[in-house]
């Protein structure tokens, strides 16, 4: 428990006392712009419930890397597994005409399979070929990025509108909204439960812990070592997919050329800080999502710049990420118990 806390206490004290510097050097008063950005997530109940529609891809994001990274791979790619499944779930939305017990469930699943087909390749290549996940997730980034780009701008693109997006989705497509949230935030609980569950009892949870600390004892025990990379990497493209399609189904409505602000990049903080584990990951990106709201009021409150929070969330990378891969060094590989 003392290595769950003290790691992510010293990386946020760390990051807001640099950031505290920051503001302080450039003229401004980090007491008063931190008030500012606290009051901006939640000093009202919208800005509360913006401030948890923003954490929800942040969890689910937050959780698909951690999932990797108990096996012992780092999915940079989650930015476009997002954005894949964005777009599946948002040509479905509009497509096809399905009552919406059924075309709600219908695209989510379409844009969970998006993201996991994007998965897919760097997976397959790092178990059978041993081609490094890194390399493969960058470059399927990029095809992600110029792919949607190209498809909303020519045969997906709405013809009423000059802008680069997709028709509006089929209202029997949308996540049901409730008190300026949306039914995202239900999934993203299942989400966290459910890793809970199946990283803490679960066989593939155990086999995903024992391939990414030690793959050669995990041979030795009869595991698949290629199986279970293959599995843990389609089932985190899964979920950076469900994320895409929850942020279009529940907030757009509509794919938009690029609609993500960096979830997939941000979800790698949110896993380290969150040492891998469901609750940790959970609270980490509720700090995210606040940080990411309370910018915006942070910056119209006090001219502070909203990139301060830029700043503070590096910080937490290089400081969280070491004490991760430290932790994992030391014990062979992988991060600390779910709960």
């Amino acid at each position: 428990m003392r290595r769950i806390i003290s790691g992510p206490a010293f990386a946020l004290l760390a990051a807001f006392g640099l950031g505290a510097m920051a503001i302080w050097v450039s003229g401004g008063n980090p007491i008063t712009s931190f008030g500012a950005m606290f009051a901006g997530a939640f000093g009202s109940g919208p800005t509360v419930a913006e401030t948890l529609v923003k954490s929800v891809p942040l969890i689910i994001t937050g959780l698909a890397v951690a999932l990797g990274l108990r096996a012992g791979l780092f999915n940079i790619g989650v930015e476009g597994q997002l954005l894949v499944g964005g777009l599946c779930a948002a040509y479905v939305g509009y497509a096809v005409k399905l009552p919406a017990v059924v075309h709600l469930p219908l695209c989510i699943v379409c844009g969970m399979i998006g993201g996991a087909a994007w998965g897919l390749l760097p997976g397959f290549l790092r178990a059978k070929r041993g081609v490094h996940e890194v390399i493969t997730t960058i470059m399927m980034n990029y095809i992600a990025f110029y792919l949607t780009h190209y498809l909303v701008t020519n045969p997906l693109k709405d013809a009423t509108t000059m802008a680069p997006q997709t028709p509006e989705a089929l209202s029997s497509a949308w996540l049901p909204a409730f008190g300026g949230l949306h039914a995202g935030i239900l999934l993203a609980l299942i989400c966290l439960a459910g890793y809970a569950f199946v990283m803490g009892r679960g066989v593939f949870g155990y086999e995903v812990k024992v391939v990414g600390k030690a793959p050669d004892a995990a041979r030795a025990a009869g595991i698949s070592v290629t199986g279970t990379l293959v599995r843990a990497m389609l089932i985190s493209g899964a979920l950076a997919g469900l994320a895409g399609a929850v942020e279009v189904l529940g907030v757009h409505h509509k794919f938009y050329d690029q609609f993500s602000p960096g979830y997939g990049f941000d979800s790698i903080a949110v896993a380290f800080l969150g040492g891998g584990s469901a609750l940790g990951t959970g609270l980490s990106a509720l700090l995210f999502g606040a940080l990411r709201n309370g910018a915006v009021g942070m910056q119209l409150a006090t001219d502070t710049p909203r990139e301060i929070v830029t700043i503070i969330q590096a910080i937490i990378i290089v400081m969280a990420g070491t004490k991760f891969v430290k932790n994992s060094s030391g014990s062979g590989g992988g991060a600390d118990d779910p709960l």
